[in-house]
């Protein structure tokens, strides 16, 4: 890729956003369009997905793009965003799917009456994926990706009323939020390594001695947040479980968007922690462990949208694997298969809905017979079925090419990952067999529904997905100059030649490779049912599964949060002061005895004779506190101490400050007083003598290391940067003179704001329960309420 160029074109920044605005005005859209909504709303991404084709010209001549935005400049932060060969494949994917699923979404869910919220939701999806695959700067990648979090949370529990929708999305936020969270860590460790926060600057630093100290720390991070995004065994259990979803959004999110987030980031990483043993390892285990348990899960499943949610996972671990392997035509097989899955599985997916939506029938072992009924479903299924499985002319055949070259070679390593994919394309190619026959031939059984093709909106993208398949299988030379070959140069960082013909050579290893696949598919689709029935018994003897510990976590987590809270909040506020001085005492003379116990202290000052009247008042005061013998008596007397601070300011030469101290006594003293004297006030609090040495030790502890480390402060030489910027800019900045009230009402003004609405929620609240104490006195003072006592 040639040098990039920043530019100030805010062009690719609205790519993101304006899947935002059309959320925005999603739910009045669909109340005036009705019906009419769902492809209204389309027009925002294929708007998008047009504009993103005028990059494909000068990508695939070795340009990219980066726009870029000052956000934070005092930090160094930018809103950058970057177009190359791989970010734009994966933004047509979003934004072409994307169309077709809104306007899919607007016929499968007519005259639902949360319809315009569901646009909103889909959209915003649709926004923070777009944001997060053309985000080049590491944070902004970040609050992308933590949006699709948040957005596919609100989609998986759309149908919030069903119990199962609202633990699936509470699972799937859990584990990717932990992936988010590895991910900023992530970021900010690559920030303080090399001093940029643009991927695109990353690479060419990745020699240097930051970067190599970091690695061991910075893989982990990145696989964490690749491998629960993308659903690799260990964390792949919530993948099946967002088919509680709506279709539209479970052939959304598998094909091309969220599941895809951490292989994007896996591609996008490469330059900077490819080609390492530690990479390579951790990719292809655990890439092939997540093909084959997909694969074989996929073969426990009757449900069309569990079998397809199953081979996605394999699918999704097959891409991990190919990115391990690592070479230049690992990473293109990669790309094609991205994109022929991308296709092939949204098609799918819309056809499952649609049998479903029509029929009232998702189990494959139900259905049968719909060729005829569903002629248009049953022809996108087909094409969709031969691309899974991997048969040419499609784009799915390339694909599996491209992805057994690398390891033709007789290297043993090569040899186990060879027969790895060959087992796992075999058990997609039996899935997709499946999905072919068995809900199409055979004779017509009886259904909950009389059976009819779908709506033009429900069949439209189904169809449009499989011929773009077929067509990118047929036109594999432009296709790959085009798309695939600048991809595949962003993620290996060194320009990769395209090599993608249609062919069927015998004298090829790779077609007999081929070959294999498919009878092992075939044998395996024979013996679906008895296979089958086999993995159950073994479920059933087992009884354990990811999904179950992820449970018993949850309860554990749980639990463990329920004892902590019985611990600590237990109601005794004495308790809770008590723990707060201590860790005040701990915070304060902590710092002071690691830094070499006491140090050195100023000479106690001289005092006049006002300063020595103030100093014993404030004693007189903390005396007569000790000693109340009443509660009311106590807080009286605590008001000496506020006039001792006023006094000790307005001697200081600070009058201002002595007023406003003045004010706040009176007030609070006045306030204290009138809401206590609703309470019991003329009695005192008796307390055994170990309290009183308790928490006098503590008192003493904290006001004597308070003093001390007041003392010690005053040592230093005073440091007058605050003083002169307040000086300066008080009356230049905030127009005010009184620098005092220019720090409170504008320096700081949100922070007094808060302070204020938190005095003003205590004043509501203490008012509320004095209401509620006089309403249930009242109560028991009517006759009705004497009467039942008596």
């Amino acid at each position: 890729m040639r040098p990039l160029a920043p530019s100030l074109d805010v062009s690719i920044a609205l790519i993101a956003i304006a899947p935002f605005l059309a959320a925005c005005l999603a739910p009045l859209v669909q109340r005036f369009a009705g019906f009419y909504a769902g492809w209204i709303l389309a027009i925002v991404p294929a708007s998008i997905f047009i504009y993103l084709l005028s990059f494909v010209v000068p990508v695939s001549a070795g340009h990219s793009v980066l726009a870029s935005l000052d956000w934070v400049p005092d930090y160094g932060l930018k809103l950058s965003f970057l177009v190359d060969g791989l970010s734009l494949v994966f933004a047509l994917a979003i934004s072409g799917i994307g169309t077709l699923i809104v306007i899919y979404s607007g016929a499968y869910l007519k005259g639902h009456p949360h319809q315009g919220r569901f646009f909103a939701f889909m959209l915003m999806f649709m926004g923070a994926m777009l944001g997060l695959v053309l985000a080049d700067s590491s944070l902004v990648l970040y609050g992308f990706w933590e949006l699709t979090t948040v957005t596919s949370f609100l989609l998986i529990g759309f149908d919030h009323t069903r119990q199962v929708a609202r633990r699936a999305a509470i699972q799937a936020l859990v584990v990717t939020t932990i992936g988010g969270f590895a991910l900023l860590l992530a970021a900010i460790l690559l920030q303080q390594a090399t001093g940029v926060w643009e991927l695109a600057a990353v690479p060419p630093l990745v020699g240097g001695a930051g970067v190599q100290a970091i690695y061991p720390v910075l893989l982990p991070l990145v696989l964490l947040a690749a491998f629960t995004k993308s659903a690799q065994v260990p964390f792949h259990f919530w993948l099946p479980n967002a088919m509680e979803a709506p279709t539209p959004v479970s052939a959304f999110l598998h094909s091309a968007t969220m599941v895809q987030g951490g292989v994007y980031l896996l591609a996008r990483m490469s330059p900077v922690l490819g080609n390492t043993p530690a990479w390579q390892v951790a990719l292809t285990v655990f890439g092939g462990v997540t093909l084959l348990w997909g694969g074989i899960a996929a073969l426990k499943q009757t449900d069309l949208k569990q079998m397809l949610a199953q081979t996605t996972i394999a699918s999704l671990g097959l891409l991990v694997m190919l990115l391990g392997i690592g070479t230049q035509t690992a990473i293109i097989a990669a790309l094609v298969y991205f994109v022929a899955h991308a296709l092939y599985k949204a098609t799918l997916f819309m056809v499952a809905g649609a049998i479903d939506h029509e029929t009232g029938v998702r189990d494959i072992t139900a259905l049968g017979g719909l060729r005829e009924k569903m002629a248009a479903s049953f022809i996108a299924t087909f094409f969709a079925a031969i691309a899974m499985i991997g048969l040419p002319p499609t784009l799915g055949y390339l694909a599996k090419e491209e992805m057994y070259a690398p390891l033709v070679s007789g290297a043993l390593a090569n040899i186990v990952l060879l027969l790895v994919l060959i087992a796992g394309n075999g058990v997609l190619a039996a899935i997709a067999l499946a999905l072919m026959i068995k809900p199409f031939m055979g004779p017509l059984p009886s259904l909950p529904k009389t059976p009819h093709e779908g709506s033009f909106g429900l069949i439209a993208g189904p169809v449009i997905l499989a011929v773009a398949g077929l067509a990118a299988g047929l036109m594999a030379g432009l296709f790959g100059d085009l798309l695939l070959a600048p991809a595949a140069s962003a993620v290996a960082y060194q320009p990769v030649q395209n090599h993608l013909a249609l062919s069927a050579d015998p004298r090829s290893p790779l077609f007999w490779l081929s070959m294999v696949t498919w009878v092992v598919g075939l044998a395996i689709y024979f013996q679906l049912d008895r296979l089958r029935t086999l993995l159950r018994r073994v479920d059933a003897i087992v009884g354990w599964s990811f999904d179950k510990a992820f449970d018993a976590a949850m309860f554990a987590l749980i639990r463990l949060s329920a004892g902590v809270t019985r611990s600590w909040h237990h109601g005794r506020l004495e308790l809770y002061l008590f723990v707060v001085f201590v860790m005040l005492a701990l915070a304060i003379c902590g710092p002071l005895l690691a830094l070499g116990g006491q140090p050195p202290l100023p000479a106690f000052p001289t005092l006049n004779l006002a300063e020595w009247g103030t100093l014993g008042l404030a004693v007189i005061g903390v005396v007569t506190v000790l000693v109340a013998p009443t509660r009311i008596f106590a807080i009286l007397a605590l008001g000496v101490q506020g006039l001792a601070v006023a006094l000790i300011f307005l001697l200081q030469g600070a009058p201002d400050l002595s007023f406003t101290q003045f004010m706040v006594e009176i007030v609070s003293v006045a306030i204290l007083a009138l809401v206590m004297t609703q309470l019991d006030l003329d009695h005192g609090d008796p307390r055994d003598f170990e309290g009183r040495l308790r928490d006098g030790i503590l008192a003493v502890v904290c006001g004597g290391g308070l003093t001390v480390l007041l003392l010690a402060v005053l040592a230093n030489p005073f440091d007058p940067r605050l003083s002169d910027f307040f000086s300066k800019n008080s009356a230049a900045l905030a127009h005010g003179r009184n620098i005092v009230n220019v720090i409170l009402v504008d320096f700081r003004g949100l922070d007094t704001l808060g302070e204020i609405s938190v005095v003003m929620a205590a004043g509501i609240a203490v008012l509320a329960l004095l209401r509620k104490r006089k309403s249930a006195a009242q109560a028991d003072a009517t006759p009705d309420a004497k009467a039942g006592k008596a």
